[in-house]
């Protein structure tokens, strides 16, 4: 039973309900920590019921729709690299129509904050029908996916009551983590001290948030400002933070009602970077963790795409390590965030960018709790 996670947020001592769910973050994160761990340790009495059920599975597909599906795309390379099982990520909504059957040991894993989203309730009861063992992560231990699914793991998130999606979206990649060092521990791709380790890490994450918040809510409302007449932005990521920059796309979409595209960031020369020009921003997000040989390629890879486009498009924001050396000479703006290892720069990324599109919205003098047209829940498919 998850407990100790905030009330539904009344705006004070901030301005906007959104704002005051960025910086509950921290709160929830460890809360969800702390009901699936304790003292680096998994809990066993939670994860054995789900390592029974579903640690020998040879496939797990993945249905969610919009942020959920972009905490999706994060799990897809944590159980792949963190578990060794194949993982696809479908829409919800495509998944419904598809007309093959699923891989036999294939499970479905149905992501949602609300626990009732008209689509991905559907996925689920498709996942059923063909008999494939489920999954559902929700916000709400009492929603119909988590009564439907075989197995439910829960959030700390809280109620969300701002329409886009902050808090629900960082504690879903926090329990996807664990999930991952579960199935990980079980199936012998990671040692109990390499699940140590990674718990070790994953606990000082609230404190990194907590302590880099102030300097985040400055940095970038003076992007926002820098950047307020922009048509249209580009955001860009590699690895773990292509789905973030997929995520940060859609907040500003959501609540400043600015267009906004994300792609990985290799795929730059090929087609997007006709949209480079004035009004039309860059925001790469080129956080690396030097430990790790294949994030620090790639990083070094962004390098040098932005020492390419520097010159002709010099409107870049920049979200990169704090102390980094290269990107002061590249970007206009950056968002530091603290250093971290791998898995964990996706939720640091996130939170900074999830500020940027607040104060975006702000400065344009938008509903940035309702926007236009949105739920909170989507029922109507």
């Amino acid at each position: 039973m998850i407990a100790n996670t905030p009330e539904a947020a009344s705006p004070a001592p901030f301005a906007h309900r959104m704002l005051t769910e960025i910086h509950q973050q921290p709160e929830v994160i460890a809360a969800s920590i702390e009901h699936y761990a304790e003292q680096h340790q998994l809990r066993p009495e939670i994860w054995q019921p789900i390592l029974a059920a579903f640690g020998n599975c040879s496939q797990i597909l993945i249905a969610a729709s919009g942020t959920s599906r972009h905490a999706g795309l994060v799990a897809e390379r944590l159980l792949e690299e963190l578990a060794g099982i194949a993982v696809d990520v479908e829409y919800a909504s495509e998944y419904i129509l598809q007309h093959a059957g699923s891989n036999p040991g294939a499970a479905v894993l149905v992501l949602s904050q609300s626990g009732e989203t008209a689509d991905t309730l559907a996925a689920l009861s498709e996942a059923k029908r063909r008999g494939a063992a489920t999954i559902a992560i929700t916000n709400v231990a009492g929603s119909t996916m988590a009564r439907l699914a075989d197995a439910h793991l829960v959030t700390a998130a809280g109620p969300e009551q701002a329409i886009a999606a902050t808090k629900s979206f960082t504690t879903q990649l926090t329990v996807l983590y664990l999930l991952a060092l579960a199935l990980g521990q079980y199936r012998g791709f990671l040692s109990s001290a390499d699940v140590e380790q990674h718990l070790s890490g994953l606990a000082d994450l609230p404190r990194l948030i907590q302590q880099a918040l102030p300097g985040w809510q400055t940095a970038a409302e003076t992007a926002a400002v820098n950047f307020l007449h922009a048509r249209s932005f580009l955001f860009l990521g590699r690895g773990l933070s292509y789905p973030i920059a997929r995520e940060a796309a859609l907040k500003l979409k959501e609540v400043s009602y600015i267009p906004a595209e994300a792609y990985p960031t290799g795929e730059l020369k090929h087609g997007p970077n006709a949209l480079l020009g004035a009004g039309a921003p860059v925001v790469i997000l080129a956080a690396a963790d030097p430990a790790n040989p294949s994030s620090f390629a790639r990083y070094n890879k962004s390098l040098r795409l932005l020492e390419d486009i520097q010159p002709q498009h010099p409107h870049i924001l920049a979200v990169g390590v704090a102390g980094d050396p290269n990107l002061p000479h590249l970007a206009a703006e950056i968002l530091s965030i603290p250093a971290a290892t791998e898995y964990l720069l996706p939720i640091l990324e996130i939170v900074p960018l999830q500020l940027f599109s607040y104060w975006m919205a702000v400065q344009r003098g938008l509903n940035v709790d309702s926007p236009r047209n949105l739920q909170k829940a989507v029922t109507a498919e």
